[in-house]
């Protein structure tokens, strides 16, 4: 079981348990740029609670806790300065 307390969800406070979590995938998402630039992406999640609310058909909901990481590859000629 995780630890209950209360959390913000839209406008409210509800009650919600942590849960405990283990990541199966955790997967770059990539983009070329028209300049060139290569740009890698992934969602960090840092902590899940399910909340004591319900959607329509009766899933409990989930807060989810993250950070985005972001890598930037660029070409040297759009580059500014002295590294």
């Amino acid at each position: 079981m995780g630890v209950k307390k209360k959390v913000r969800f839209g406008q409210e406070m509800v009650d919600g348990e942590e849960v405990e979590f283990e990541p199966l995938a955790e997967r770059w998402n990539e983009y070329r740029l028209s300049d060139g630039t290569l740009l890698k992406m992934k969602m960090a999640i840092t902590k899940i609670f399910r909340l004591d609310k319900y959607n329509d058909v009766g899933e409990p909901i989930y807060l989810v806790s993250s950070n985005t990481l972001l890598s930037a590859s660029v070409r040297p000629e759009l580059m500014k300065g002295e590294l």
